[in-house]
């Protein structure tokens, strides 16, 4: 069982911080363990006109026309996107899509997948120009309404997101 693993883990710990001569045991965790939640698991009350920023996978096939080839990644991600709606949060949602090189390059814009996802969820969903909050993302996101969904511009036009 985890349980008895953690436990087991814990007196190992305890054992091997005494051999490395430290005077006495590491504190152990305080924390209970918790189950699991998931996003199903936040009620109206706890989302309803929060912004919530979620991570997808939108990292779609596009062809030399930018035109989106398998839209599979979209709609697994649009029942996670409508029950947050559904609830009153606005969401921004952030991914990756390719691999650019040198900074932002159109044909590996985040724009045909929001373009896609809003027709898909029958409303419209913005992509903002870049995934830091510069002044006008903050903006876009201030006029944002409950139940709103805008895409964050690709996290890999800048090199910390690349690996």
């Amino acid at each position: 069982r985890v349980v008895d693993l953690i436990k087991h883990m814990a007196k190992v710990d305890k054992v091997a911080a005494a051999f490395c001569g430290q005077r006495r045991a590491p504190r152990q965790a305080k924390a209970a363990m918790q189950a699991k939640m998931s996003v199903e698991d936040l009620s109206e009350a706890e989302l309803k006109g929060k912004t919530v920023l979620i991570r997808c996978d939108l990292n779609v096939p596009l062809n030399a026309d930018l035109e989106i080839t398998d839209e599979t990644r979209i709609t697994s991600s649009i029942p996670t996107i409508e029950y947050l709606c559904g609830k009153g949060a606005k969401v921004l949602a952030c991914s990756h899509l390719g691999r650019p090189k040198d900074g932002p390059e159109e044909k590996f814009s985040l724009k045909p997948v929001a373009k896609r996802m809003g027709e898909l969820m029958k409303k419209e969903i913005k992509c903002a120009p870049d995934c830091k909050a510069t002044d006008e993302v903050k903006s876009m996101v201030g006029a944002m309404a409950e139940g709103d969904v805008m895409i964050l511009e690709n996290t890999r036009f800048y090199k910390g997101e690349t690996k």
